[in-house]
């Protein structure tokens, strides 16, 4: 036996792998070095991306003045504001509702409309008066319903794992009336830092149009976070984001802060629709119809087409699927939110008062059509237009307001409107949700669209009547002026009394 050859041969064969293994750790060691490389460059350009888009944000929201008066940051500060509402949504959305069978859905979301309607109706005409009572410390007002927000993610994030129904009922009444007391306290303090080159329809709009944005944004985030971490790490995510807005609040400009100007012992002022003036009052009631509008085509057309009782899903067509009716669904109306806040910057403060009146004419014309010619694309075309009308007729509806309302009593008035238009948007999502039930597109349009025209009608009358007073009023102040003028036994007191005869 060659022992020696045997010890020789082995010795090569542990060399030649150790020389692979080397190799090999050499080749893991450049193609780990590579990836690092790699990762590194990708991050720089994600971050040189990033910043580039925020500079051009920034250029945006800072533009024609608007970093000057402080309206810039309150852009800034109300886009993440909705961007962290959304999240919520998104969050709350999957623990409450949709995890259910369609039948069991349509009683869940009745019941979580009917439990934080109900008290947000009793708490809503409490909100603006007391925002009116602190209007010298509007930004500590802005900031704590930011600080609450945040608290009480953390408390529904907790109630999340064991399924603590009533705190996240709670939890989601008290979220949604702080984040109106904020929009309340936005919408009252936009005069005070609206720059000279921009109208209130335009401020309103520039707003709207970043706070639609992030809110698209953070919708696919959340629901991708909440999917793959599960809805209590997204409602902590919000908590984070809302404490650290809460912040950003505080540092707002000082001028966002009014002066008390009551007089003392002056009774506070509580606003109803019926002393808001006739302007607004009409404002308010066309804003109410088209809410009806869409809370109603929202709660009916999303069951339809989970209960696949709509024409094309009825047909079985190979393309369109109930995921894919509902994201196409939500991107028109997204897109329509956006149509209506670019709209509304482009009119710049062009008669708010007909713009409203158009959104209702809009929203009614659309529903005739889409119930005569019931199918997909006219299910996308009034999506897009409801939201299209729902935001453009809001940003003139605030836009009157700022204008026609005293700023001692601006919050109030908002108050009673942000009520009026959530209570409306409930009522319409509940009748909605009712009709559904009778699984035909055809007959709930029908019904919305007479409620519309007969809504439209009676604003145009009701306009009428009030212009032809207004007119009469007009003509007799010149007649009576005229009279005092013709009669001859009427005295000048500004001029002297002279003798005719010398």
């Amino acid at each position: 036996m060659d022992v020696g050859g045997g010890w020789g041969r082995a010795r090569d064969v542990t060399r030649r792998v150790g020389r692979g293994v080397a190799d090999a750790g050499r080749a893991t060691a450049r193609a780990g070095r590579a990836t690092a490389s790699g990762t590194v460059r990708a991050s720089r350009a994600t971050a040189r991306g990033a910043q580039k888009v925020g500079k051009a944000t920034r250029r945006l929201t800072y533009a024609n003045g608007a970093d000057r008066t402080g309206l810039g940051r309150l852009i800034e500060l109300s886009a993440g504001n909705s961007a962290s509402d959304a999240l919520v949504t998104v969050a709350l959305a999957s623990t409450v509702f949709f995890g259910v069978p369609v039948g069991e859905a349509r009683g869940s979301v009745a019941l979580y409309l009917v439990i934080t309607m109900l008290p947000f109706a009793l708490l809503a005409p409490f909100v603006g008066p007391i925002l009116d009572r602190f209007r010298s410390g509007r930004r500590y007002v802005m900031a704590g319903t930011l600080f609450g927000r945040g608290l009480l993610c953390f408390a529904m994030a907790a109630a999340v794992g064991p399924g603590d129904l009533p705190t996240l009922f709670i939890g989601a009444l008290g979220v949604l009336v702080l984040s109106k007391a904020y929009n309340v306290s936005r919408a009252a303090i936009m005069p005070s830092v609206l720059p000279a080159d921009i109208g209130l329809v335009s401020a309103n709009a520039r707003v709207a149009l970043f706070t639609l944005v992030s809110a698209g944004i953070a919708v696919p985030v959340g629901a991708g976070l909440t999917a793959w971490l599960g809805s209590a790490v997204a409602l902590r995510v919000a908590m984070v984001a809302f404490l650290l807005l809460g912040v950003a609040a505080v540092r707002l400009p000082r001028h966002v802060d009014s002066p008390d100007l009551e007089e003392e012992g002056a009774a506070p002022r509580w606003r109803t629709l019926f002393k808001v003036g006739p302007a607004v009052a009409e404002a308010v009631w066309a804003n109410v119809a088209v809410r009806v509008f869409s809370g109603f085509l929202l709660f009916f057309l999303l069951f339809l087409v989970q209960d696949q009782a709509v024409p094309w899903l009825a047909a079985r067509d190979p393309f369109f699927d109930v995921p894919k009716t509902i994201a196409l669904l939500a991107g028109a109306a997204g897109l329509g939110g956006l149509a209506g806040a670019v709209v509304a910057n482009w009119t710049r403060n062009h008669a708010p008062q007909l713009i409203v009146l158009l959104t209702l004419a809009m929203a009614a014309v659309t529903t005739i059509v889409t119930a005569i010619f019931f199918g997909v694309w006219a299910a996308l075309a009034i999506s897009l237009i409801t939201a299209f009308a729902q935001e453009l007729g809001k940003l003139a509806l605030d836009a009157i307001v700022q204008r026609e309302i005293g700023e001692e009593v601006r919050s109030s008035t908002f108050g009673v409107v942000e009520a009026m238009l959530q209570l409306a948007w409930v009522f319409g999502g509940l009748v909605g949700l009712v009709l559904s039930l009778t699984r035909s597109g055809t007959a709930g349009l029908v019904t919305l669209a007479v409620l519309l025209t007969v809504a439209l009608v009676w604003l145009l009358f009701t306009r009428r009547k009030r212009i032809r007073a207004a007119d009469a009023r007009l003509r007799g102040h010149r007649a009576e002026h005229a009279d005092q003028h013709q009669r001859p036994d009427t005295l000048d007191p500004t001029k002297p009394l002279t003798n005719p005869n010398g």
